[in-house]
């Protein structure tokens, strides 16, 4: 029997038994599925991550309150409160003696009820600089933002975000409305311009208010939770991050660089970090995906033993008009290859399928995901189910080709 023979010959026997091949062909389904689906959501989700990093700009510096080496990061960003940065090291730096930092602003956070009138929403107030605006390159579409006199004032104004104007205000014009932050009246001075979601926060659903406000009448605070300077140009941020760290130095009286009490990173630097570990993390899930292609292939192997027991007769038969051992277990291996190879099928338009829901549902949401379905997972899914289909199938299709023609004749 030639090869085409075999084939059309596993054909008509997975068409006789369709429930028993697929229940065959469903752990190849569900291994390759996985694979393609894990290693699709897991670039989209490093695209995420990366993006929101990226559209922060690469010309800013990060600064945190905290020791961090190079292999993780400080303390305060698992939630431990470090009270070591103040906002007067960011003037400092901004006014500095470096040409190449052009603006700068700390920022301290909390989570209020906010109301107006009859209306309460709870949303999220940040304090931060005047400096705001040029930092993160945001724009105020009514109004106006604060000024750095107002700031160091502890004026009680705010510029609302333009989902907190909607859910808020609805239809009113919010401009110098009235609004109690922790029972503080805040004047509306602008609405911001809507930006989605950056930095994994929504912009658009935020109250901006004064830096000192927040941290004298709202936080009760002296400390910043971090802060972000921007650079001229790109090509400037290593220069200046020395000079971050020599001042800020200086300012703290600290002589060995073991004892910082602050983390300075670049953007760059944190694009590198997540990339690497997010590249650690695909490769972990995308094994443990694998371990169900095993099981699959366990399960193939146990499906082609029984199947060997049951055509008995058919083994023995044709070995009694000369078909050779070598026949058998050609046999047995190309309907081993083909039913892995018809599961890796469907499990790779499966896990495509539920890739693409997944990044449209993510796009929907207004997330910066990317549709990642590389050619490279699809080769590796259409070669690794006709290895599982190999390396499974040898040990039934010995088995069968072992078996005497007598006593298989006599078979019942």
């Amino acid at each position: 029997m030639n090869f085409l023979e075999n084939i059309h010959s596993v054909w008509l026997g997975i068409k006789r038994n369709k429930i028993r091949s697929f229940l065959t062909m469903l752990g190849i389904i569900i291994g390759i599925m996985s694979v393609i689906i894990i290693m699709s959501v897991g670039a989209g989700a490093q695209s995420l991550i990366l993006n929101q990093i990226k559209s922060l700009g690469s010309n800013l510096i990060g600064i945190l309150p905290g020791k961090s080496d190079e292999k993780g990061p400080p303390a305060s960003v698992m939630g431990v409160v470090v009270t070591t940065l103040k906002n007067d090291d960011i003037r400092a730096l901004v006014k500095g003696s470096s040409s190449y930092i052009i603006s700068g602003t700390a920022y301290v956070r909390g989570i209020d009820t906010v109301t107006w009138s009859d209306n309460k929403i709870d949303t999220n107030f940040v304090g931060v600089s005047a400096d705001y605006p040029n930092v993160e390159d945001a724009k105020v579409t009514r109004g106006r933002f604060f000024s750095d006199d107002e700031d160091r004032s502890l004026a009680r104004v705010a510029v609302i975000g333009s989902q907190v104007a909607r859910d808020l205000f609805g239809i009113e014009d919010p401009i110098n409305k009235q609004i109690k932050i922790k029972k503080n009246n805040f004047t509306v001075i602008g609405i911001m311009n809507e930006r989605g979601v950056s930095g994994f926060q929504s912009q658009d659903n935020q109250i901006f208010v004064p830096l000192i406000t927040a941290q004298k009448i709202l936080l009760g605070i002296d400390y910043v939770s971090y802060a972000r300077l921007k650079v001229d140009d790109a090509a400037n941020v290593d220069d200046s991050m020395e000079y971050v760290r020599t001042t800020l130095r200086d300012r703290h009286n600290i002589t060995n660089p073991d004892s910082d009490d602050f983390s300075a990173r670049s953007m760059a630097q944190g694009v590198e970090a997540i990339t690497n570990v997010t590249n650690a993390l695909k490769m972990f899930l995308t094994a443990v995906a694998a371990i169900a292609l095993a099981v699959g292939g366990i399960g193939i192997m146990n499906i082609m033993l029984a199947a060997v027991q049951e055509r008995t007769r058919e083994i023995g038969l044709r070995k009694a008009v000369g078909a050779k051992n070598s026949d058998i277990v050609f046999q047995f291996l190309v309907e081993s290859v083909m039913i892995t190879f018809l599961g890796g099928i469907i499990g790779m338009l499966l896990g495509i399928l539920i890739s693409v829901i997944v990044a449209k549902i993510a796009i929907s949401m207004g997330y910066s995901w990317d549709l990642v379905i590389s050619p490279y997972s699809i080769l590796l899914a259409s070669f690794v189910s006709i290895v599982v289909g190999l390396i499974f199938g040898i040990i039934p299709a010995k088995r069968a080709s072992r078996l005497d023609p007598i006593e298989s004749l006599r078979y019942e």
